[in-house]
């Protein structure tokens, strides 16, 4: 069965998730058509890709018939309206992470999957990578005893990154690159919820001179600290401000998981000392983003939830997105973030 999709955007992310797509079998992904609200830029996205459908539009995306999945592709604060707009039209959707701004739009998201008898999944890319599959299954046959600690870390210096750093493009370290390390603690720690959730962190004004009623402040960088039962912890480290290790190490009782680099993408794995490496495919046309062609893995994912008739993955489900959702809020409320999407 082909998986026809729609790709809802035309940045530097639908770019490469493209190019992830063309990685698989013809006969299994086709990318068909693609909206943008610039219909010259997706225009250009179209001939770049040898996609036969331009849509001006995301309502006429959202109209087309030919369509089986929408893949959204937009800013955070999009997400929640183009979601419910595609999937009031009975598409289903893989949406960029955060799949919301807040615990409440993903309950919303949620709901209206669920109301509307579609599939909705979080694109958490780095769940269905072989490196993820490899350290669930090492954890499953509790190859590194018990468990007692996991640390991760992403930092990189994209403060001059709009998107990253303007808060009413839904900006800050946690939304676009630390969920990545909280999402890893709790792939690890099986979805459980953390008994406590201790955040510290820096933050910067984005606002211009002109917005003086409205608190501009996104974080620059934060530090959570969690707490699981039976004496597990876990440490997050993330930073738009510098360059990290970018590592993620598994402590057990006896031994240790590592990621060595790019924790969020990772194409290697160091157990007890032993390294494995797990190459991505090769893009046929150039990546915005390190091993992008991962995408492969989230969009086969899709395929096999439809196969099977499902309407979202086990592997990251709506509980999960939902449980995310909730300790990214509990950390920003600590630190002192707020969007305008939580006081609506």
């Amino acid at each position: 069965m082909v998986i026809r999709w729609g790709i809802c955007s035309a940045g530097k992310i639908s770019h490469d998730f493209t190019v992830a797509l063309k990685s698989l079998p013809p006969e299994h992904h086709q990318v068909v058509a693609v909206a943008a609200r610039d219909r010259k830029r997706a225009q250009d996205f179209a001939q770049k890709h040898s996609i036969p459908r331009v849509h001006g539009s995301y309502e006429d995306l959202a109209k087309d018939p030919e369509i089986d999945v929408v893949y959204v592709g937009s800013i955070h604060p999009h997400h929640l309206p183009l979601g419910i707009l595609f999937m009031n039209a009975k598409k289903n959707i893989l949406c960029e992470k955060p799949l919301a701004m807040n615990l409440k739009e993903v309950q919303e998201l949620i709901g209206t999957a669920k109301k509307n008898d579609v599939f909705l999944m979080e694109a958490v890319w780095t769940r269905f990578f072989p490196v993820s599959m490899e350290i669930s299954r090492l954890l499953s046959q509790n190859e590194v005893g018990e468990l007692k600690m996991v640390r991760a870390e992403f930092g990189v210096p994209i403060m001059h990154v709009m998107r990253s750093s303007q808060k009413e493009l839904g900006g800050g370290a946690l939304l676009d690159i630390g969920i990545y390390c909280l999402q890893f603690v709790l792939m690890v720690y099986n979805g459980e919820k953390p008994e406590c959730v201790q955040a510290t962190g820096v933050c910067l004004d984005t606002g211009s001179e002109l917005i003086t009623l409205q608190n501009q402040r996104v974080d620059e960088g934060m530090i959570i600290t969690l707490k699981f039962s039976g004496h597990r912890m876990a440490v997050c480290t993330c930073t738009i401000a510098a360059e990290l290790p970018n590592e993620a190490i598994i402590v057990g009782s006896k031994g240790t998981i590592k990621i060595p680099a790019h924790m969020w993408c990772p194409t290697s794995l160091i157990v007890n000392g032993v390294e494995t490496q797990y190459p991505v495919p090769e893009p046929y046309l150039p990546l915005n983003f390190i091993n992008s062609t991962g995408m492969r893995y989230e969009a086969e994912e899709v395929r096999q939830c439809l196969l099977k008739g499902l309407k979202e993955s086990s592997r990251m489900s709506h509980a999960d997105s939902a449980l995310l959702a909730e300790i990214m809020d509990e950390c920003r409320r600590q630190v002192g973030v707020v969007y305008s999407q939580d006081s609506h």
